[in-house]
């Protein structure tokens, strides 16, 4: 089992719930490893309801997450506009979605933390400005 704080991308939140995404057997194991609540944003949620919404239960499933305690939101983004603005303004040239944008600043606020990703765009992205975010993701990113 992962110790420490793992955040929550996206993409390994819909390839959990979707059987064809290719790494749905890659998310399937590391949720397997890592001990719950896995920390995210409601950008990241929005994202993945919207991403399985054509799939039976889709958004529900990622809102049972939540529901029971497996995933936590430590973030309030209109606590944080300054600073998720100043990262979009940073990497718009990516360009960077708000749901990235949330996740390295709550990277931010965690200095042990990990994200959990299916993006190499955090291989680019900084917190802090210069400090590599450490990221669990397939091999083939």
């Amino acid at each position: 089992m992962r110790s420490g704080k793992v955040l929550l991308d996206t993409g390994p939140l819909v390839a959990y719930f979707n059987k064809k995404d290719r790494y749905h057997d890659w998310a399937i194991a590391q949720f397997a490893m890592i001990n719950p609540p896995l920390l995210t944003c409601e950008a990241v949620l929005s994202e993945a309801c919207f991403l399985l919404r054509h799939y039976e239960m889709g958004a529900e499933n990622v809102l049972e997450l939540l529901e029971r305690g497996l995933l936590t939101i430590p973030f309030r983004l209109e606590n944080e506009l300054s600073a998720i603005k100043g990262l979009l303004l940073r990497y718009k040239n990516i360009p960077m979605s708000l749901a990235d944008g949330c996740l390295v600043r709550i990277a931010e606020q965690n200095a042990t933390s990990v994200i959990l990703t299916t993006d190499s765009d955090f291989r680019i992205y900084r917190k802090n400005k210069r400090n590599i975010i450490r990221t669990i993701m397939p091999d083939d990113l």
